[in-house]
């Protein structure tokens, strides 16, 4: 789903306004420090909020495995009958305060991806650290099956149960990239990343790595219950249309 951001964005009754040029003369203005210090202050409040989140993880991510373990195995078969190589990947990704963690995906690209990946920088379609690439010759015929439907991502409610990452939250991104990243972009790692998030459900790919890292921080700013209920369900209507997802 595209978003047009000169407008206003409705999510879960909350109005979400992002002007790509704000007019520093405006008295609402707030400036990068002004978002930072409104951001921190924000994430060390609500302590209520954060134990009802982490006792929806728990549980969430608990009977999430259960639920889908027949799938997990039918999966599984299917990569390993591919190449015969690992079923998962595993990949350090920035956490919460900058912590780096291993962050667990069922193996979408060729074994020797790695090596492969310097060879495609130059042909990267997003504008800021983060690499992605629509018709990325790294990917596996399965694995363009598992990322269009986001069935890749499951294995992170290991994750989720271990305490690494939340249902909801800025999306995880490598630690080589998030290096990359301005203090005021650092910002999204004040909270533990997650499994969705704005960027999840606003168009994932299609949205500009700027306006990506103004989602998460409108996230900080406004997350709470409601917030998080609302993103879920946004999230299963966005894997229903499969919007930017490769």
């Amino acid at each position: 789903m595209l978003v047009e951001y000169n407008n206003t964005e409705v999510v879960n009754g909350q109005a979400i306004a992002l002007e790509r040029e704000a007019n520093i003369n405006n008295p609402d203005f707030q400036s990068e420090a002004d978002v930072i210090s409104s951001v921190t202050a924000n994430v060390k409040g609500k302590i209520v909020y954060r134990m009802i989140k982490r006792a929806f993880d728990v549980v969430a991510s608990l009977l999430g495995l259960i639920i889908l373990a027949p799938l997990f195995l039918v999966v599984a078969i299917l990569i390993k009958k591919e190449d015969g190589g690992p079923v998962f990947f595993v990949q350090e990704r920035t956490g919460l305060n900058n912590k780096p963690f291993k962050m667990y995906k069922f193996r979408t690209m060729c074994e020797n991806a790695a090596e492969m990946h310097k060879f495609l920088l130059e042909q990267n379609e997003l504008d800021g650290p983060a690499f992605k690439m629509k018709h990325d010759p790294r990917i596996t015929h399965i694995g363009k099956v598992l990322r269009k439907t986001s069935i890749d991502e499951l294995p992170q409610l290991l994750n989720i149960l271990k305490g690494e990452m939340s249902v909801v939250g800025p999306r995880p991104l490598p630690v080589y990239e998030t290096d990359q990243m301005t203090p005021f972009q650092m910002t999204r790692h004040l909270v533990k990343p997650g499994l969705t998030c704005y960027w999840q459900v606003m168009g994932r790919t299609e949205v500009p790595f700027e306006e990506w890292m103004e989602l998460d921080q409108k996230y900080l700013q406004k997350r709470s219950v409601a917030t998080d209920i609302g993103l879920i369900v946004m999230t299963f209507r966005a894997l229903s249309a499969g919007d930017g997802a490769y």
